[in-house]
């Protein structure tokens, strides 16, 4: 999982490996990790998400399938964007 802007400076890593199949299992096993984070999770419910460098766009999160070495990107809202 990569964090940017907001979503780096609330989780204090640029980046960090998680195991999952799918970016709904992935985005639960952040939100267990970092449950004593409240800022993080706020921010990661208002993140755009890239999966290997394809948006995800409305689609379940449940659905979305990861690759081994894939990667995830947190995209808050950006400012004037």
């Amino acid at each position: 999982m990569r964090y940017w802007a907001a979503a780096k400076a609330a989780a204090g890593l640029p980046e960090e490996p998680y195991e999952a199949a799918t970016l709904g299992e992935a985005l639960a096993a952040v939100r267990l990790r970092h449950a004593d984070n409240p800022k993080l999770l706020q921010v990661l419910a208002h993140c755009s998400y890239l999966v290997d460098a394809q948006q995800v766009g409305t689609r379940d999160h449940t659905t979305v399938p990861l690759t081994e070495g894939g990667t995830i990107e947190a995209l808050p809202p950006f400012a004037g964007g």
